[in-house]
Parts: structure tokens; C-alpha cells; sequence
């Protein structure tokens, strides 16, 4: 759906994004990522053809965004941050009056209202001035309008700024229920947001693309193997040593770390070749010792760790760019 080779974009002596390449496909949630100055909003802006890029090419739905813009516009919704609302308008007048703009036929534009109306649960407030609305509810209309034309991509950016816990769980379940339907690109800088709602991840950092996967292979790559958590009691039958020795014999471990002492037991990260799941033979031999297992659990880096792993410590920040 969305294909893009060797994007580059300078601004004189500045290079904003530097030969990057990556692939969306049809009706997947992608979230892109970049600390600030990143070069994430130059990349949309070239998708948007709001600018030309200044080398490589970015295709949406099949179509080149600097020879076939105006297709291009006509298959990409869009919502910013701060969603392009009129408050003076009625919901409901709003959404026919954006309909029209993005050329929604004129015998089509009452039930469109009414189906993105009903699908962004502001069916019920169709009459009510914009002005008059929570910002949980604009942000809805916002989503409304992007989707108003049925467009193949939706590309959001920081859907969920400003809304409160319960407003920013409503509009990620919306969001999710928006795929397959569309393909969407989510700009955010929360990201348990993104691993809560996308399926893959594009990172890049000083203009340069970082990683793109899904967010279970970028973590699985950042550790380099699949690894445990295992808390083990022996009841005063051995010390941390012992165990840590009949650990290190279970087939297809690779390395354990002692990592600290309580009450409830010797605790250990255990390694593992890639592609093994040692768990049910370390449980095994924990019991035929005849000490008690405690816990037992896989652990991986959460997208955060690395996210500053691959961008030198920057944390993605709000408005960035």
C-alpha cells in the first residue's frame, strides 16, 4: 500500500531524512517513531505531498506522491494533532461540508455522515456545535472527517493528545477497529500506545532508518535470544551457586545470571539458544530437585528500551520536528 525507496529530503546544507526505504501493507497499523529532529515529520509531510522529496520515490496505493499527487491526496485521510475543526459548525454540517470538499458524491454525502458518524460514536451529538464538545469528542469528529472519503491510508498524528485515560482507551479501541479497512500510519510519542494498537514499528533517527519490524521482533533481536526469569526456594538445601550450576545443565541453555537474593528465593535470568523454549525442562528440573519453583516467566526489553537502544538514548518527545 504505501512503498518507499531511497527518500531523501535536504534543506540546503541539512539533511532532514536520509535514504530511507520501507514498506506498509494493505490494512496494517504501523507505528513511526523518531526522537526530536528525527525526520519523522519530514517524512510525512513528503507522503502527504505537502513537499517534494528531494531524491528516491514514496508511492501510495500505487501512485507516485510527486508525479500523481492529487491521487495520491485523494486516498490518504489525515488527522494532526490538532484536529482542522470549525467549533461555530454543527457536527453534523461539519462532516458534510468536509465530505464535499474531499468530493464525496453529492447523492452519497448524507449516508457517509451518517456511517462515520456511527463508527466514531458521535452519532448523538450530530446537532451540538463543535465548540460545545469535550476534547475527546473533537478528536472523534477529527477521525470523522479523516475518514469521511473512505480514503485507503489514514496517517494520525498524536491521535490521543490531551485526552484522559478513559478517552485515550475509547480512541485506540477505534483506531484498531479502523484496520484492515485502512492502512495507517500512527505518529505518536507514547509508546505503550503504539504497542498497544500497531503491528509494526518504523523507527529512524537522525534522518536515517533504525528499524522496522513488529514490536515482538525488534525485542527479540535487541536481546539476541529468548530469555526467563525463574525464582527458585530450595529450603535451605543449596545455596544460589548450586542452582545457578543445575541451571546452566538444562539442554539448550546458553547462559544464567544471578541476580539477587529475597525471601521468597534465589532469582535468575536464563538464556537460551534462539528459537528454544526452555521453560517446561527448567520447571522439570527445579522439581525433581526437590526444591519449590516460585516463579517462572519469559522475559524481553519493552519497545522503550529500544527504542533508546537504536536511537542513542533519545526519548521521543511531544510536537517533535
Amino acid at each position: 500500500m504505501i512503498q518507499v525507496e531511497g527518500l531523501t529530503k535536504r534543506y540546503a546544507r541539512q539533511v532532514a531524512v536520509d535514504n530511507i526505504s520501507f514498506e506498509v501493507n494493505q490494512g496494517e497499523i504501523v507505528g513511526f517513531l523518531g526522537p526530536n529532529g528525527a525526520g519523522k515529520t519530514t517524512t510525512m509531510r513528503v507522503l502527504t505531498c505537502y513537499m517534494p522529496p528531494t531524491a528516491g520515490s514514496a508511492k501510495v496505493a500505487g501512485f507516485d506522491v510527486y508525479e500523481s499527487p492529487m491521487e495520491v491526496k485523494r486516498r490518504i485521510g489525515y488527522l494532526p494533532e490538532t484536529p482542522p475543526l470549525y467549533p461555530e459548525m454543527e457536527v453534523g454540517d461539519y462532516l458534510k461540508f468536509v465530505a464535499k470538499l474531499k468530493r464525496v458524491p453529492s447523492g452519497d454525502v448524507n449516508r457517509r455522515v451518517d456511517e462515520v458518524a456511527e463508527r466514531c460514536s458521535i452519532a448523538d451529538v450530530k446537532d451540538r456545535l463543535i465548540s460545545k464538545l469535550s476534547k475527546g469528542y473533537r478528536q472523534r469528529v477529527g477521525l470523522a472527517q479523516a475518514i469521511i472519503h473512505n480514503p485507503e491510508v489514514l496517517i494520525l498524528d498524536e491521535p490521543t493528545s490531551g485526552l484522559d485515560p478513559k478517552q485515550i482507551i475509547e480512541t485506540r479501541e477505534l483506531i484498531k477497529g479502523l484496520a484492515g479497512d485502512h492502512t495507517i500510519i500512527l505518529s505518536t510519542h507514547i509508546l505503550p500506545e503504539v504497542e498497544a494498537i500497531c503491528q509494526k514499528v518504523i523507527i529512524i533517527n537522525k534522518g536515517k532508518l533504525v528499524a522496522t519490524d513488529s514490536v515482538d521482533n525488534l525485542t527479540h533481536r535487541m536481546h539476541g535470544s529468548d530469555a526467563s526469569v525463574v525464582v527458585v526456594d530450595t529450603a535451605g538445601q543449596a545455596d544460589s551457586t548450586a542452582v545457578q550450576q543445575r541451571l546452566e545443565q538444562v539442554s539448550g541453555v546458553s547462559k544464567v545470571l544471578g541476580r539477587h537474593v529475597e525471601d521468597s528465593g534465589f532469582t535468575y535470568e536464563v538464556e537460551s539458544l534462539a528459537g528454544r523454549d526452555v521453560r517446561a525442562d527448567i520447571a522439570r528440573v527445579i522439581v525433581q530437585s526437590g526444591w519449590n519453583l516460585h516463579e517462572l516467566k519469559s522475559v524481553s526489553f519493552s519497545l522503550e528500551e529500544v527504542f533508546l537502544e537504536l536511537t542513542g538514548g533519545q526519548a521521543p518527545q511531544e510536537g517533535a520536528e
